[in-house]
């Protein structure tokens, strides 16, 4: 049974919860040793956390056995305001799949938040609602934070713009178009039909575009003409239809509650089949082990403060968030980042070395020749086996290979170099979000 939280603590919390600002937000429970136990939202962070430490209140009844034992470890709770409740759900789910705290349960599995796509590299672009978009290229809206409400949305935006939802391969050179029987949906004029040629791309095109326009605004010009409907009916008594077009207006107002695919990146999104860059990437390499576990690294700053450093575990080209990695810089003062990258290999590769973990199959570094230089120092000095090691240098993408004189210059396309940029942008994504979190607030723990 855990020790109950101390009055002077419960004192301490209560009065720190005073100052909460009434608006939505993270909170994040911590224990003694500052390391974050739990993180939540709320649309109210006084209230929402208050309400664990009322007098009198019996978390063991009310919440379960848990959060009671969660709340008895609790020294310190300290929370992140975000500019919407929309933001705070994004933000949590985030947070708990890149540090995954140990009394959160939920979000700290492999499931996104699902988007909405319209294939514009298609000759008859369709439109889907998807937590794997098949093309990062075409025109993503989202993440969105209620699959539910996406789904009616869908269906009322499909009437009003008639685009298609079926997975058909449509192309203008199919003559057999004319031949194709199309669905119920364009009998009951809720898409035009590419699939049998009803509609010529070019004004099918024009669909699409007024469909993205729509989800790009304020969407005013549509309420409008929803409100106008409802308050017609309304006035004919036929209050069914009233009903209707205000769950309309509800439904298209709530697709304002959604992120952005830069600003809430989903990364575990985009991961292609890695097969094919595993076996370029064991060629590349010259070794006859295939690559199996890859570890990437990367160092953040602001002006030489709060320095931190990430890393990002992949396997079998797939990333593995169990075995993330975050380091607050502690031995280096200012903007050194050799000296910081020497620290971040050094304390993680410490455990490996006394046989407490694998050995990594690669090792990839974000930068250029002087980082690979400076983690092979790294392990000379700790009297290590090498393995394998490569960096990859910003804007030009030249890797740089342990062991190998002349560096390499992929081609874009090439399947080897995809995944080593993924692993790069993953580690970089990961430090800089941390980073970003310690100058918003103090709230997390490096190793």
């Amino acid at each position: 049974m855990a020790k109950s939280i101390s009055k002077k603590t419960l004192e301490d919390i209560r009065e720190a919860i005073r100052d909460f600002p009434a608006v939505p937000g993270l909170y994040f429970m911590k224990d003694a040793d500052d390391k974050v136990l739990y993180i939540g939202k709320a649309k109210n962070l006084r209230s929402r956390v208050a309400s664990y430490f009322q007098p009198g209140a019996n978390l063991a009844e009310s919440r379960g056995p848990w959060i009671l034992d969660m709340i008895n470890k609790t020294a310190a709770v300290e929370f992140l305001q975000t500019e919407s409740e929309v933001e705070a759900i994004l933000q949590e789910a985030r947070l708990i799949k890149d540090i995954h705290p140990p009394y959160n349960s939920d979000l700290k599995d492999a499931k996104t938040f699902p988007y909405l796509e319209v294939t514009t590299r298609q000759e008859f672009p369709g439109v889907y609602i998807t937590r794997n978009p098949q093309d990062s290229k075409n025109r993503l809206f989202g993440p969105f934070t209620n699959v539910k409400e996406l789904r009616q949305v869908l269906v009322v935006l499909q009437k009003i713009y008639r685009f298609r939802t079926c997975k058909l391969d449509i192309h203008t050179k199919d003559d057999k178009r004319r031949f194709f029987r199309p669905c119920i949906l364009h009998s009951i004029k809720q898409c035009t039909a590419p699939c049998a040629g009803k509609v010529s791309k070019q004004d099918y095109k024009a669909q699409i575009k007024d469909l993205i326009r729509f989800l790009k605004s304020k969407r005013s010009t549509v309420l409008r003409r929803l409100k106008k409907q409802m308050d017609e009916a309304s006035e004919q008594m036929d209050f069914e239809m009233a009903a209707m077009y205000r769950d309309r207006i509800h439904l298209i107002e709530n697709l304002d509650k959604r992120g952005t695919v830069d600003g809430n990146v989903q990364p575990e999104v985009f991961a292609a089949d890695p097969t094919d860059a595993l076996a370029r990437l064991q060629t590349m390499l010259k070794t006859d082990q295939p690559i199996r576990i890859i570890e990437g690294f990367d160092i953040a700053h602001l002006a030489g403060c709060e320095t931190v450093g990430s890393m990002v575990q992949f396997i079998d080209g797939r990333p593995f968030k169990d075995g993330y990695r975050r380091f607050k810089i502690k031995t280096v003062k200012g903007v050194d980042d050799y000296a910081s990258l020497k620290e971040v290999v050094t304390r993680r590769y410490k455990r490996a070395l006394a046989g407490e973990e694998l050995w990594p199959d690669l090792v990839l570094i974000d930068g250029g020749i002087g980082q690979l230089h400076a983690v092979e120092e790294v392990f000379a000095q700790m009297d290590a086996p090498i393995p394998q090691l490569a960096s990859i240098a910003k804007k030009e993408e030249i890797i740089y290979i342990h062991g190998q004189e002349k560096p390499l210059k992929l081609p874009p396309n090439d399947s080897a170099r995809k995944l080593i940029q993924t692993i790069r942008d993953e580690a970089h994504r990961f430090a800089q979000h941390y980073h970003h979190i310690l100058r918003s607030k103090r709230v997390l723990n490096g190793q």
